[in-house]
């Protein structure tokens, strides 16, 4: 028997109440599974999310367990992948060194190997990852040895490509280390470049770069190389007052290793000649304004870069050898005799 038009409208209310109540109850299940999946997932092997890392490791050192995450990443470095991939890759086994230590002190001089033949990508960005995940390794010490027998590798780098965050990387790396005595040579012929980096635009690089010369000064056998190495005409424009204060500190912390070490009784032994655009000319020659400068930074806003002026100044009027000499003997510069 066939309906009437209200028993079909009816018949239809009820139909669709039935299927919006369907329809809504597999709603909120779907919603439920979805949460349920996102509260217990696992970061994936490439995974470049640092929450999920640090999730990771604290979950794992809460249970005393090894997540297997960095040996995961390591292994799938070996693998033929493409220049993003392989930088995504890094930069999470950078991360992973730093949150799981004991995963990380667990590696062997293989991985290490292996993360340095990244140094050897034709692309930039795999380059400076590489460069930041032997950084991150260089905080272990079994791991410091192996990673210094890169460290030519690395001048190579700077010398030969002009990019600043690869130039930063670099510099972070060596300034992490210790450079063993081999490498000199090679030093010798990347002044040039780290002059140039020191005498760029860019304070990050700038920084780095100055610490590494600074640390070198210290050395016997390359300071004459470093104050024979030739610089621009504005060089002095370093020691602004405009300057940010972290890179005037470290010039003038520079300047006064610099300053140590010409007047060391070692050094002034010997009489060296230096061409006219050097960087000892730039300094201590006889044209040179850099006491003007100094002056200038002993009202410095910051207090260390103050401290610093002061410093240089001592070390330029007085060398630490003329207590040792006669009473007559006068000063080596005369920078400050108005």
């Amino acid at each position: 028997m066939g309906m009437g038009i209200p028993e079909c409208l009816e018949q239809l209310d009820i139909r669709r109440s039935i299927v919006g109540l369907a329809t809504g109850a597999g709603a909120i299940y779907l919603l439920y599974k979805a949460i349920k999946a996102a509260i217990k997932c696992q970061p994936p092997i490439c995974t470049t999310s640092p929450i999920c890392i640090a999730r990771l490791a604290i979950e794992r050192e809460r249970h005393g367990r090894d997540s297997g995450e960095l040996r995961r990443l390591l292994n799938s470095l070996e693998c033929k992948q493409d220049e993003y991939t392989k930088s995504m890759i890094l930069h999470s086994i950078t991360r992973c060194v730093y949150l799981l230590e004991a995963e990380a002190s667990a590696c062997t001089a293989d991985d290490i190997s292996l993360v340095s033949s990244m140094l050897d990508d034709k692309d930039n960005s795999v380059k400076i990852q590489a460069l930041n995940t032997l950084k991150a390794f260089s905080s272990i010490r079994k791991f410091r040895l192996i990673i210094q027998e890169h460290s030519i590798k690395v001048l190579e780098l700077i010398s030969t490509i002009w990019d600043s965050e690869l130039h930063i990387a670099s510099l972070r790396l060596l300034n992490n280390l210790t450079l063993p005595d081999f490498v000199h040579p090679q030093l010798r012929r990347v002044m040039p470049a780290l002059m140039e980096i020191l005498q760029s635009d860019y304070i990050l690089a700038q920084v780095q770069a100055i610490r590494l010369l600074s640390h070198l000064a210290q050395k016997n056998d390359l300071l004459y190389d470093i104050l024979n190495c030739q610089v621009h005409s504005n060089f002095l424009c370093l020691f602004q007052s405009t300057q940010p204060g972290s890179l005037l500190f470290e010039v003038l912390v520079f300047a006064e290793r610099l300053s140590e070490g010409r007047n060391s009784p070692h050094y002034r032994a010997v009489k060296w000649h230096y061409n006219e655009q050097s960087l000892h000319e730039a300094l201590f020659g006889d044209e040179s304004r850099l006491a003007d400068r100094l002056l200038s930074l002993v009202i410095h806003p910051e207090e260390e870069v103050q401290i610093q002026a002061c410093k240089v100044i001592v070390s330029l009027q007085w060398p630490p050898d003329l207590g040792a000499r006669s009473s007559s003997c006068q000063p080596s510069s005369s920078y400050f005799n108005n």
